[in-house]
């Protein structure tokens, strides 16, 4: 039998410093849902808490307000430096007055849709994700016209990561500003606690198991090794007789702080949404649904409803910082003092697994969008193009802890992290930067129509599936499917 460790931490986490759209819910997933405040509010709010705006402009200079709120940025410990931006910004020129208007993130969403209905649309909105662009489908100006008008040059960035904000019938919604890949973190601790190798940290490298066997690194390989990584009081693992499933005190793995279509997404791309607007659920997000909830309450290597509320798997930083969980899958905005913190085990990164032979690291990613209701889309396209200059896109990713886009910007990156955030620490960043190449495309936060009773439902249909064993999880697939067709016939 492998002994175990329970590990008891202190660690003080402020998620909410990251960007929003990919910072942890309230409740340990399962069940797995996104921050709350990336979801659109159903009741505008009356007093929503702003912070001051700038004086408005004076003279002849053109005002361009900037809205604060939808991602990152309305945390108290940001207000300072991104006014200073503005300063930096208004000195800079002559023409263009710059004024930032900062909302609470709780009220972010009514607050801004409240000025669009009125007319009263800022220009600039951002840092601003996937999900709360996409809360907003329809509201965003093309860039095309203006980038092709300007000459300006998207060379710096990688062209995936260009066409990442290319949508549909809608055009270029954004340029690549802060990236968040994903990959694998693991308890290097827990590998050397039962001998076994570490995952590879190369993309296409296989898997070399304790006996120097290869095997190609897929969901078949970590699934073997996720529960070999799962044990019981008594040491035992799930595939040995006499392990106990009301006792396991370890656990292999788990899709950390993301909602089905984020778990889905790491068997495929898909949307819930077909090319002709009808509810779906892609098949290869079944079979990972299948996968994952086998892994609830048959093969027991990921922490199910009951499980994910237990004492022993509560850190500040999720489940993974109480040291009791092997392997996760998580975006690079985890990986920060303020969220997986300086906890007291060994840690280190993986490459994402391939299913059927593709890869697919689902990404996060902040942007500045200009609105359609922008009355200077020329002078607020000279702004979102200061932000993201390499001149000063540094001074904002400082500010909201993105990785940057830019290429230009990306060589000195990791090296200045690790010194000031995990100094004397030797962590490869390399797959990191590989996992770019496999993000999802169509992103996993895309629109859906009626996007808050759409996000309510599916969650409903996973929060059943991490808390009751027994089920039939394609006849409640097809219940998802057949209620979620019924919300999006309302919505038209």
């Amino acid at each position: 039998m492998r002994k175990f460790s329970l590990v008891l931490i202190s660690l003080f986490v402020i998620v909410s410093l990251l960007f929003t759209a990919c910072g942890p819910s309230a409740t340990e997933a399962p069940p797995a849902v996104d921050a709350p405040a990336e979801e659109p509010a159903e009741e505008p709010a009356e007093e929503p808490a702003e912070e001051p705006a700038a004086e408005p402009a004076s003279g002849d200079k053109v005002q361009i307000r900037w809205f604060v709120g939808l991602g990152a940025g309305s945390d108290e410990g940001t207000f300072e430096p991104q006014n200073t931006f503005v300063e930096k910004f208004n000195a800079s020129q002559d023409e263009i007055e710059l004024v930032i208007e900062i909302v609470d993130a709780d009220a972010a969403y009514d607050t801004l849709a409240t000025q669009i209905a009125a007319g009263n649309a800022p220009d600039v909105v951002g840092p601003v994700g996937i999900k709360g662009r996409d809360s907003f489908k329809g509201a965003w100006l093309d860039l095309n016209p203006l980038i092709d008008a300007n000459g300006y040059d998207l060379g710096d960035f990688d062209q995936a990561l260009v066409e990442f904000y290319q949508v549909k019938e809608e055009g270029q919604l954004g340029i690549p500003f802060a990236i968040f890949p994903s990959f694998i973190i693991y308890n290097k601790d827990l590998f050397d606690e039962g001998d076994f190798p570490y995952p590879p940290s190369e993309y296409g490298a296989p898997y070399v198991d304790e006996n120097g066997d290869e095997h190609e690194w897929n969901i078949e390989t970590l699934t073997e090794l996720a529960q070999k990584l799962t044990v019981d009081a008594n040491g035992n693992e799930p595939t040995m007789d006499g392990f106990d499933s009301e006792n396991i005190v370890q656990f292999g793995w788990q899709n950390l702080w993301t909602d089905p279509r984020g778990i889905g997404t790491m068997f495929g791309a898909g949307s819930l949404v077909d090319e002709n607007g009808n509810a779906q659920v892609p098949e290869h997000w079944v079979e990972a649904w299948k996968w994952t909830y086998d892994g609830f309450w048959n093969s027991w290597f990921i922490p199910n409803g009951p499980y994910g509320g237990a004492d022993f798997l509560q850190g500040p930083g999720g489940s993974f910082s109480s040291g009791n969980l092997a392997m996760i899958h998580m975006h690079m905005w985890y990986v920060a003092p303020w969220a997986l913190g300086e906890v007291p085990f060994e840690w280190a990164l993986a490459a994402t697994p391939s299913y059927n032979g593709v890869v697919t690291s689902k990404m996060h990613a902040d942007t500045f969008g200009i609105l359609k209701g922008s009355e200077n889309p020329e002078a607020a396209f000279k702004v979102l193009t200061y932000m993201l200059s390499e001149e000063n896109a540094n001074d904002l990713l400082t500010i909201y802890g993105g990785m940057p886009a830019r290429l230009s910007l990306q060589g000195d990156y990791f090296g200045l992290y690790t010194e000031t955030n995990f100094p004397g620490q030797d962590i490869d960043w390399q797959v990191v930067v590989d996992s770019m190449v496999y993000a999802d495309n169509p992103n996993h936060e895309s629109w859906m129509p009626s996007f808050q009773e759409t996000t309510d439902r599916y969650n409903e249909f996973w929060n059943t599936l991490a808390n009751t064993p027994g089920m039939d999880v394609d006849a409640e697939v097809e219940t998802l499917i057949q209620d979620l067709q019924g919300i999006f016939d309302a919505a038209e």
